[in-house]
């Protein structure tokens, strides 16, 4: 995995009826999405496995790796490319006893401290915020953005680092001035009138274009 540059994407049934998800997939890819993860919270473990097996010929197809949030057994199941835990979803060496040790595994972090310990543990990525108030993570205050450039030297130098939270492109620049190399960004994205576009332009501050 690059260390800089990249757009983390996600197919959030929060955002998206689970009749549109593969639609929203490939909006999302046709845009330059560099991960795409499906995060189907509060769904019926077998619709999220349904949806993976739709969704992950396309990231197939345009060589971007797939991530499953939250249930390694589906990403094992689907032979997905990744799966994305939480902090309060176990070690990294209990998934790794599920995935095997090729599979990707990231970590929610939501402090410098647990940032380190999860590069420390051996995660192969990490999410770093929420940096705003989101209505992904309902209730959880953003943790601001004065930390970023210290994550960055100290972790991302190292794994990727993807900041998270309440981005947006009207305040990417803001994020990006204060250290930040990759970003996930969800309810931007998807509820954008033009969703592959809205994926372009964010790439595109990305790469400093």
């Amino acid at each position: 995995m690059k260390l800089t540059g990249q757009l983390y994407a996600i197919v959030d049934l929060g955002y998206v009826k689970p009749e549109n998800a593969v639609t929203a997939a490939k909006a999302l890819l046709a845009g330059g999405a560099d991960l795409l993860q499906l995060r189907a919270k509060g769904h019926a473990e077998q619709d999220i496995e349904d949806l993976s097996r739709m969704i992950l010929p396309l990231c197939r197809e345009a060589g971007v790796p797939f991530i499953v949030n939250d249930y390694p057994e589906i990403a094992v199941r689907v032979g997905s490319d990744g799966v994305h835990i939480g902090q309060d979803d176990g070690s990294l060496a209990g998934v790794r006893a599920i995935v095997g040790e090729q599979m990707i595994v990231g970590r929610s972090t939501h402090s410098p401290e647990q940032a380190k310990a999860a590069l420390a543990e051996g995660f192969d990525y990490i999410g770093f915020g929420p940096l705003f108030p989101t209505p992904t993570k309902a209730g959880r205050p953003g943790i601001g953005i004065e930390n970023i450039i210290a994550v960055q030297a100290e972790v991302g130098s190292q794994i990727p680092v993807f900041c998270i939270g309440g981005i947006k492109r009207d305040n990417l620049p803001q994020v990006l001035s204060a250290g930040a190399k990759n970003v996930v960004i969800v309810s931007d994205l998807l509820t954008a009138p033009g969703v592959t576009a809205a994926v372009r332009e964010v790439k595109s501050a990305l790469s400093g274009d």
